[in-house]
């Protein structure tokens, strides 16, 4: 009987999906174990090879766990709102929702093939209604409630409203805009509604602000930082631009401290919680304030060195900060003008990264300097970001090189005020051993004593204090798209009205163009049912609009990274259509016990997601404040590409060995064109590319070598590798192991095809100790110690691989111990049940087939994990070397407890000891019990 992995797979895939072997409870006498991975968006490209790593080694984590005897939730859904349907939908008219749901059914296939054990009762797409009802109820929660410091947690709304009403602002300590104006409660008791409404918002945790916003002009859209690479939108390479608008945004600002401080309490890797401290990005320093010259207006800045205050010469702004317009003088209005069109042009990231180009604008106003008294010139330069910190910076160019540099740039002095050190070159940034100089009272203090003296002089002067600043922003949640989550928001004069809770979903309406309206309003502005009567409570025809009782609704929708926020709370419980999910639920799976995904997401959805779960721990719909307890980011599986080489000059493909000095434009040619000798089949290359349909291929011994190289894998690379074929040629089961064996789980590793026959004849082996041409071959007979000792070794060691993550390690026991099993012509069903329990995680296909054959009618799914018994692995006998004057002459096997005198006894009894010795008597005989046996003549 042959191994066929074809009709295996098949066959134990059905028998999965009828009879729901994966599916877990809510309430069970099991211990939990939730097992996830981060959802995928299901682009049109489908799945390729490098794609599933991470849900291979999620797959075996949770099988493991079942074995184990937990009950284990191991569910998968789609994140499938997303530009790229929407992008097709502008293209081709086609809904997204048509495009996204194509595209699940492939993902869908993919995956199933592959034999994941997904609980696939609980899939959730974040493009359903049923599913962003939840999204937009979170959002309404964000909406009512209000950081309050004191409390250092969010609160209902009403509360602040409470605490309004009975003292006014004045001693409210909450996370809030800046600049509040003080009220007292008689006054707020005075304030009509909408006036009332616009205080709140400034303290709300989701909010409208105008603000500096990424907008990439060709997608019609603002995006995120995290959405721009290199300047340009990530999808497409669209430029993206700066500019201000009336946007949604969360007040994440309010959870920084608790973001940072909660790192410590999470197994994560310490790569990615740096990356968030990074971004969180917290400073203790101080504020002070400069007054503009000529003007009422004043500047606000934050530094963390206020010891070095009168080392200021020069003072920038951000471009885009609101005063350049007001104090840019008559002189140098079209410079400054022109200068900030420019910036204009750049994401924040790109002026971040570069710190070689030295730009800048002077605007022709002064400053004065809170202490001197003296005028402070006032540049903009976009090394400074309007939304970090205030804006505006106090340049010390003695002490910090990027002033330093703008300094000698364009021409500003560069007063010394650090004693006995040479600036000549370069700034002085080492603070710790710095004496302070040329300071009026600060002179001749360390940093620390001129840090708390300059903080309290600025307070005394009422132009600054002490402060923790955050580079952390409020994110912001608006999105000029159509296919996303509606807001649940309608506007009443201006003011954002939130729809009662009971009404949700508010579902996308229809519209005939998912491109922006003629007069710049997102695509939502295209629809013509899109207004909310607040009588029958439901979305009514827009020319119903009558400002009494029907009022315009939100025409932005949320962000991409909305549903993946709290999705992993959502599958406890995800067909409850009265609840998020129910107190039981909840109160028992608890939070992630293992999450695996990329360490892309650091800054974007995995702090998103935490500052979400800790909002919904602060109002007591979660039990946890971290939603994840350890956290592993798989690498990469990268793609061997394939390279033809143009003559720029002639134009022809030179072959890769004819090179030589020639500079050639190397371009990519479609991997499936290439065989395992690198050498290309040039008909279907001239068939693939009409531009080359004639072009002259010049070859080396009458082939086509192309040149490798290892890059990430990727379509428009033309590397990728599908996991269909993959499956059909050698199996699932077979993928499953080859991309475990490739290396470590966390490194980036190379896909080779080739290689998978290694995992394959593995397979092919395994199925030979169990099966031969007649059938079946275990047998009840007593296992050999030679046996026993091979399994319970390769227990010990699957069991802290898969514990420790060291999948790839565990592949290769598996090779070994089958060649050894199959070496002892073991048939022992004590060992071979065993052994086919620890296979059954990684290749759970061929698993399952040999357990039925086996004799079992169930599933092996939740057969128990075969116990490691330390016995079998202690040696009973020894086989000595026995050496004659330090010449090994034969080996010879004795009980392990033997002492000294029964060694001896043993050997100089031993008919080859009297035949070496030819009756002569030892001189000595040399006996370290367990290690050797040396005889001298």
């Amino acid at each position: 009987m042959n191994y066929d992995f074809t009709e295996i797979e098949a066959k134990w895939q059905k028998y999965w999906a009828e009879n729901q072997t994966f599916k877990a409870e809510n309430n069970s006498d099991k211990e939990k174990f939730y097992v996830l991975d981060m959802f995928p968006y299901p682009s049109g490209a489908g799945l390729h090879v490098g794609h599933p790593l991470g849900y291979i080694a999620s797959d075996i984590y949770a099988r493991y766990k079942r074995h184990k005897g937990f009950n284990v939730l191991h569910p998968m859904g789609y994140d499938s709102f997303g530009l790229p349907a929407e992008q097709y939908a502008i293209q081709t008219g086609q809904h997204p929702a048509v495009t996204t749901a194509t595209n699940i059914k492939r993902y869908r296939e993919q995956l199933d093939k592959i034999g994941f054990s997904f609980d696939w009762s609980r899939e959730v797409r974040t493009s359903n209604p049923d599913y962003y009802k939840w999204t937009q109820w979170i959002f309404i929660q964000l909406f009512n409630s209000w950081y309050n410091n004191d409390s250092n947690k969010a609160e209902d709304i009403t509360t602040l409203v409470t605490l309004f009403e009975k003292e006014g602002n004045t001693t409210v300590n909450a996370v809030s805009d800046e600049d509040i104006i003080a009220f007292t409660a008689d006054e707020w008791k005075a304030f009509d509604i909408k006036k009332q409404q616009e205080f709140l918002l400034q303290y709300r945790l989701t909010y409208l602000a105008e603000t500096e916003v990424n907008w990439c002009p060709a997608l019609g859209t603002v995006l995120a930082n995290d959405e721009i690479v290199n300047g340009v939108s990530e999808r497409g390479g669209h430029p993206v631009i700066r500019k201000k608008m009336t946007q949604w945004s969360m007040r994440i600002s309010a959870y920084a401290q608790r973001l940072l401080d909660d790192l410590a309490a999470v197994d994560w890797p310490q790569p990615l919680k740096d990356s968030q401290t990074n971004w969180i990005g917290r400073s203790q320093g101080a504020s002070a304030v400069f007054k503009v010259n000529g003007h009422d207006e004043v500047i606000d800045v934050f530094t963390t060195r206020p010891d070095t205050i009168f080392g200021v010469s020069f003072m920038t702004l951000a471009p885009e900060h609101e005063l350049v317009s007001k104090i840019t003088t008559a002189e140098q209005k079209a410079e400054v003008e022109a200068y900030i069109e420019a910036t204009a042009k750049r994401s924040e990231r790109e002026r971040m990264a570069d710190v070689k180009t030295i730009s800048g604008a002077f605007t022709g106003a002064y400053a004065e300097h809170p202490f001197t008294k003296q005028p402070v010139q006032i540049w903009i330069g976009d090394y400074v970001l309007a939304g970090y910190g205030t804006g505006a910076v106090m340049a010390v160019p003695c002490g910090d090189q990027r002033d330093y540099d703008f300094a000698k740039h364009f021409g500003i002095d560069i007063p010394n005020i650090f004693e006995g050190v040479d600036i000549s070159e370069e700034a002085h940034a080492d603070k710790d051993k710095t004496v302070i100089a040329n300071s009026d009272f600060l002179s001749g203090l360390p940093y620390k004593k001129a840090m708390k003296l300059a903080i309290y002089e600025l307070e005394k002067l009422g132009q600054g204090k002490g402060k923790i600043n955050y580079r952390l922003r409020d994110a912001v949640f608006s999105r000029q798209r159509y296919w996303g989550e509606p807001f649940p928001v309608y506007y009443v004069d201006g003011m954002p009205q939130m729809i009662d809770a009971k009404h949700l979903p508010i579902a996308l309406p229809e519209v005939e163009k998912y491109l922006p309206t003629e007069t710049g309003e997102p695509p939502l502005g295209n629809a013509n049912i899109w207004a909310w009567d607040t009588v029958s409570n439901k979305v009514v025809d827009n020319s119903k609009i009558n400002n009494a009782t029907v009022w315009p609704l939100e025409l932005n929708t949320m962000p991409g990274w909305a549903g993946s926020s709290f999705y992993f709370n959502r599958y406890m419980d995800p067909n409850n259509d009265t609840d998020i999910f129910s107190k039981e639920a909840i109160d028992y799976w608890q939070d992630v016990d293992l999450y695996i995904g990329g360490s892309e997401h650091a800054t974007g959805h995995l702090l998103y997601a935490r500052f979400w779960q800790k909002f919904l721990f602060d109002k007591g719909v979660v039990p946890k404040n971290e939603f994840a307890k350890k956290l592993i980011n798989q690498g990469m599986i990268t793609g061997t590409s394939a390279f033809v080489f143009r003559d720029e000059e002639s134009g022809k493909l030179f072959s890769k060995g004819l090179i030589g000095d020639k500079e050639m434009a190397p371009i990519h040619a479609d991997v499936s064109f290439v065989n395992a000798s690198d050498e290309l089949d040039i008909e279907a290359f001239k068939n693939w590319r009409e531009e080359y349909k004639e072009v002259e291929f010049v070859l080396e011994n009458g082939k086509y070598i192309v040149g490798r190289e290892v890059e990430k894998m990727s379509k428009s690379k033309y590397n990728v590798v599908s996991p269909d074929s993959i499956c059909v040629e050698y199996g699932a089961d077979s993928l499953r192991l080859y991309e475990m064996f490739l290396g470590p789980l966390e490194q980036s590793k190379p896909w080779n095809t080739a290689g998978i026959t290694g995992t394959h004849g593995f397979l092919k082996k395994l199925w030979r100790l169990y099966v031969g041409d007649n059938g079946i071959k275990i047998t009840d007979t007593e296992a050999s110690k030679d046996s026993l000792k091979t399994l319970h070794k390769t227990i010990k060691k699957v069991q802290e691989d898969i514990e420790n993550f060291s999948f790839n390690t565990s592949v290769s026991t598996f090779m070994i111990a089958v060649n050894e099993l199959s070496t002892q012509k073991c048939t022992s069903r004590e060992v071979l049940e065993s052994l086919i329990v620890l296979v059954s995680p990684y290749a759970p296909h061929i698993a399952e087939e040999l357990w039925s054959k086996l004799g079992h009618t169930a599933s092996i799914a939740t057969a128990p994990f075969p116990k490691f018994d330390a016995s079998h692995l202690v040696e009973s006998s020894k086989e000595y070397p026995v050496s004659f004057n330090g010449k090994m002459r034969f080996k010879l096997e004795l009980p392990m407890d033997f002492t000294k005198d029964q060694i001896e006894e043993v050997v100089m009894a031993h008919e080859k000891t009297i035949q070496q010795l030819a009756g002569r008597a030892p001189k000595k005989v040399i006996i370290v019990p367990g290690k050797i046996i040396n005889i001298v003549g």
